[in-house]
């Protein structure tokens, strides 16, 4: 799978691109704040129909303009050439295409163009809170399972609704005793527990069958970049049971609480991904260096799980990872790259750099692109 190429109009900071890619090795070079991560996030924005840097589409539009259009041109390792276009709107509201058709939802555009994006957040990914970890495990998840994605979808909403009713009937002065409010509560709350329970325990099946397949990859790819020092695991780590009947009476046992705090107090929406290092949990003893090459593992594994279940290799694309990674890293992380169609920004041409095969090199500045030929 490779992207052909791109056209930006009034995104970020391009008035108006077109930009053809290798289907090897691409470089975007340039100082920063040119306009290298944006092309990255553009295409991120292909694969998923958001960005991964702000929630807001609007503040992917060029300042000042009412409109921003992205378009994709990519094929897959059968030969067969897609397209994908975004239109996002000041209004909030943003249609899609693919291959020329309209598309009703966001979610159509899981599964068409795989991409694994690497920046240096993600080697902040181990030692931040356990909703970056679970936010890695069901993007990639949702690129590969459009059932999970529906089920993730129908558990948020359900939860939504159920911590909405828990907010208004928290407020609510109309009855007698706190008693009989409990009491409505629980017969109010009773459909919306049995949805959030079964929803609920399809994500922490899924999610635990996902950790225990990823950690086939890691451990492998953890010992080689350890040079055989250090064994990585990975826990799957849910805090109610993976049971209907029991995760529903946890639920019911905590809807005083529940009503205090107008909010679910358990559920998937609290699980994590625990990582140790030779049996040590890396998040709250490993050094920094035992941090970044965990995280690199994880990145590393993501992307060879994701070529075996799609049956071609993903888009890579690494946001300036190079110069936040040490000699022996970059290497490990090399090695991948030639063999998947890759976007690389960096400031500088690193000597790790200047070592690949590389396809196409372009110098970013201001919101132009420039070919840069052979030196």
């Amino acid at each position: 799978m490779f992207v052909k190429k791109i056209r930006l109009k009034n995104y970020r900071g391009y008035d108006e691109l077109e930009l053809s890619f290798d289907q090897g090795i691409n470089i975007l070079s340039g100082d920063n704040a040119q306009g290298k991560t944006n092309l990255l996030e553009a295409v991120y924005y292909c694969s998923s129909g958001r960005s991964h840097r702000t929630t807001k589409d609007k503040e992917c539009i060029y300042l000042g303009r009412e409109e921003a259009l992205i378009k994709i041109t990519f094929q897959k390792s059968a030969g067969r050439e897609e397209q994908i276009e975004i239109h996002l709107k000041q209004s909030g509201k943003k249609s899609l295409a693919i291959n020329g058709y309209p598309a009703r939802r966001i979610n159509d555009l899981f599964g068409r163009l795989h991409v694994v994006l690497f920046s240096p957040e993600d080697l902040s990914l181990i030692k931040r809170g356990p909703a970056e970890r679970r936010k890695f495990i069901d993007m990639e998840i949702c690129q590969v399972d459009p059932v999970y994605l529906y089920d993730l979808q129908q558990y948020y909403k359900v939860l939504r609704q159920r911590n909405q009713l828990l907010k208004d009937a928290s407020k609510d002065r109309n009855y007698p005793t706190y008693a009989e409010k409990i009491q409505a509560v629980k017969e109010t709350l009773f459909a919306w527990d049995a949805q959030l329970v079964s929803y609920g325990v399809k994500v922490m099946k899924r999610r635990e069958e996902f950790v225990s397949h990823l950690q086939e990859y890691t451990s492998k790819i953890h010992q080689t970049i350890s040079h055989k020092t250090e064994e990585m695991k990975l826990i799957y780590q849910n805090f109610v049971p993976m049971e209907k009947a029991a995760f529903q009476e946890i639920l019911e046992k905590e809807i005083e609480q529940d009503l205090r705090y107008g909010m679910t107090s358990s559920g998937p929406q609290h699980d994590d991904l625990v990582i140790l290092i030779n049996g040590t949990d890396v998040r709250k003893y490993g050094s920094q260096g035992q941090q970044r090459t965990a995280a690199l593992s994880l990145k590393l594994s993501e992307l060879s799980m994701m070529k075996e279940e799609i049956g071609e290799a993903p888009v890579l694309l690494l946001d300036d990872v190079m110069s936040e990674l040490d000699e022996n890293r970059q290497k490990q992380l090399t090695e991948y790259v030639k063999d998947h169609q890759t976007i690389l920004t960096c400031t500088g041409v690193e000597d790790s750099i200047r070592l690949l095969p590389v396809g196409a090199h372009f110098h970013v500045k201001a919101g132009k692109v420039t070919e840069v030929k052979d030196e």
